[in-house]
């Protein structure tokens, strides 16, 4: 029996770390041949070249996915979206997979999906139905990319419930759970005895995991909503605090994170670290420590805060609106835009008792850790024929 032939694309360092688990069950599926595409941000050496984690993970990449603009520009994502268009399609007209699988509401993936669907070539989504109110354009952009896709894989039973309701037939969706749990679950990760010698931590003091992105439609809000998050940083880091920061995601604005990142790195504070990315395998084990020490949270705006930490049970300090309105577990506190409220958040997560024991063991409405082998035997099984091209409408 000949193999489905499965495209992945990835366009960026936290979508990576998101798709590991299911891109390890599709390899490991004799009815299923990976071909993984990978783009954006991954082959920018300025944010990490993250492709070289992918092929470390062990993993063979078959094509490259050009779609980054000359020069920076107001119309910067717009400019990638179609670039990214021109080029993947390009790809999919030579490699003909069976289905192309894509995660989330990056702009990155949207121009594949478009290519995609304009070339009748099937589409699985996961994380579809997701919500947030932040802020941030992801939501718009998960929505059509619902709509456009041909199978739903989410991660929680609101999302699945989100999906119907956005009209789409019951049979596409499938309610497989958050994919980072696969990997909590089975303890892939970075040990912390690596972490510690890597970093030069004291298990005894406490550590931050950091990180910040701009918000879309807010891009020239950047400085301004940077710098009360480095304010407290820094206070903390005078009390004998540990802060390993890394670099946002590539979005309009996220240059002058970077530039303020840069800044505080430069001051030569004791025990700040700047990363440009941490890599799936060491973001996940700083999670675990963090968790299993007590002794820290995850800081910042980035939707691993929300979705990701309570599978480690690490407390988290979720700063302004970005993530706003997004399903979490009880492990997440929130700031405003201001150093107070941030420190005061940050020193609950290390004095309340009661709030790390919520954090250690308390519900997490994401799934149980098995996502990567409910979608390869989807992809596996499902009928490729015209009923899942030809989509309707349930109402």
């Amino acid at each position: 029996m000949d193999k489905r032939k499965i495209a992945v694309f990835t366009g960026n360092r936290s979508e990576y770390g998101l798709q590991y688990p299911i891109l390890r069950a599709i390899a490991a599926d004799d009815r299923l041949e990976l071909k993984l595409l990978v783009g954006g941000a991954h082959l920018r050496e300025e944010l990490g070249a993250t492709s070289q984690e992918i092929e470390h993970d062990g993993f063979r990449i078959h094509a490259r996915v050009e779609m980054e603009p000359p020069v920076d520009s107001p119309a910067y994502t717009a400019e990638c979206i179609g670039r990214g268009i021109l080029s993947i399609s390009a790809i999919l007209a030579k490699l003909k997979p069976d289905i192309l699988l894509l995660y989330g509401d990056r702009f990155e993936s949207f121009a594949a999906m478009i290519a995609a669907t304009q070339m009748n070539i099937p589409v699985a989504h996961i994380e579809g139905g997701d919500y947030t109110e932040g802020g941030a354009l992801d939501d718009s952009v998960r929505h059509a990319m619902t709509k456009l896709a041909h199978l739903h894989f989410t991660t929680n039973a609101q999302s699945a419930e989100r999906v119907l309701k956005l009209g789409e037939e019951a049979w596409r969706v499938f309610n497989v759970g958050l994919p980072t749990l696969d990997l909590a679950v089975a303890g892939i990760h970075a040990a912390p005895e690596q972490l510690i010698t890597e970093f030069g931590l004291d298990a005894v003091r406490p550590i931050l995991l950091f990180c910040q992105h701009s918000i879309s439609t807010e891009e020239d809000q950047a400085a301004n909503q940077i710098t009360p998050s480095l304010t407290a940083l820094r206070q903390l880091l005078e009390r004998g605090y540990q802060v390993i920061a890394t670099y946002p995601n590539d979005d309009a604005g996220g240059r002058v994170i970077i530039e303020a990142l840069q800044g505080l790195k430069a001051e030569e504070l004791p025990d700040f670290h700047l990363v440009k990315s941490l890599g799936r395998n060491r973001f996940h084990g700083m999670l675990h420590l963090i968790g299993r020490l007590g002794r820290g949270a995850m800081v910042g705006n980035s939707s691993a805060g929300i979705k990701e930490t309570a599978a480690f049970g690490c407390p988290a300090v979720n700063i302004g609106s970005r993530q706003q309105g997004r399903l979490r577990a009880g492990n997440v506190l929130d700031a405003g835009y201001d150093s107070a409220e941030i420190v005061a958040a940050i020193g609950r997560c290390i004095s309340d008792r009661a709030f790390r024991e919520v954090c250690r063991s308390g519900p997490n409405p994401y799934g149980k850790g098995d996502a990567g082998s409910q979608v390869a035997e989807a992809l596996a099984t499902t009928p490729l024929n015209l009923r899942l091209l030809q989509k309707k409408m349930t109402f």
